[in-house]
């Protein structure tokens, strides 16, 4: 098992496209504990193109899987496959302490040529098949996935003897129920298109979030109305943007203010916010305390 997993995006490709390296060439499985908001104030909307499971252990939170946005609490699993959409969030008061489980599809053998390859991973690559997004303890299903994962979760961290052999049957066990719970392969994926409109937009606002932006300038990314554009835009994601806007730029400071020497001055102007009062105002009211507090604590 690894330390903490801290999600990164790699700007030099894609906005919101994770590129770091989570697993190992030859064992391409990992686990990594996280807590919101003590590792770090939510996970962003993001995609990579690995597998991430997301299991959540203690709290709640929300949630958001391509375009569904969704409240989760201890015990819920997310499924997150390679270019699918996904964020997760502590409610205030909350804690939310989760395991993030991330592979290659490789590790259940996509790159070789066989019976199960052809007939279901590659599909599911192709994004032909469509794993269900959210797994909970009253779906009949959830006893059989959470044992593959807590069986997986305990071998990682005890490592007997062909551990790797069975960590990677439980995950071949798991797909094999999450699959028999798929969408047929002729069922359309909900909505394509405004994921990938959803995607644009994510970055431009990882690219331009520094300076001023306005709602116009979003709307022309996806070729909207600026009224068309805020009506879809908080279909999608839940919230408006200027407030996930705002969020995100918060969020960015608050790692700011954990782990750099920057004053708050600087930090507030380097995010975006022109104004500090106004930027002390809304960090208190997302984070519930002041940007000196923070680093108090």
């Amino acid at each position: 098992m690894s330390d903490t997993y801290f999600p990164i995006q790699d700007n030099s490709i894609d906005g919101y496209h994770e590129t770091k390296k989570h697993t190992d060439f030859l064992f391409p499985y990992n686990v990594y504990p996280c807590t919101i908001p003590d590792d770090f104030p939510s996970v962003p909307l993001h995609w990579q193109d690995t597998m991430e499971i997301i299991y959540i252990k203690k709290g709640r939170g929300t949630a958001q899987a391509d375009l569904s946005v969704f409240e989760v609490q201890a015990g819920d699993i997310i499924i997150a496959p390679p270019g699918h959409l996904h964020g997760l969030r502590h409610l205030h008061g909350f804690r939310m302490e989760y395991e993030n489980i991330i592979f290659d599809m490789t590790f259940l053998g996509s790159g070789v040529i066989d019976l199960c390859s052809q007939k279901y991973l590659i599909p599911l690559l192709r994004n032909e098949l469509h794993l269900p997004l959210r797994i909970t303890p009253a779906d009949a299903c959830y006893d059989k996935i959470s044992a593959c994962l807590d069986n997986a979760d305990m071998l990682c961290g005890l490592r007997p003897v062909g551990y790797e052999l069975e960590v990677k049957a439980d995950m071949m066990k798991l797909f094999s129920i999450l699959l028999r719970m798929a969408a047929p392969a002729e069922q359309e994926h909900p909505l394509p298109a405004n994921i990938d409109r959803l995607k644009s937009i994510l970055h431009f606002i990882e690219e331009n979030y520094q300076r001023p932006l306005t709602v116009e300038e979003a709307a022309d990314v996806c070729g909207y109305s600026a009224s068309h554009f805020m009506r879809w835009f908080r279909q999608v994601t839940g919230t408006s943007f200027i407030r996930y806007l705002n969020r995100f730029r918060l969020e960015k400071a608050f790692l700011e203010l954990k782990h750099t020497d920057k004053t708050v001055l600087e930090i507030s102007q380097e995010t975006g916010f022109d104004n500090l009062s106004n930027f002390n105002r809304l960090f208190k009211k997302q984070f519930l305390m002041t940007p000196r507090e923070l680093r108090s604590v």
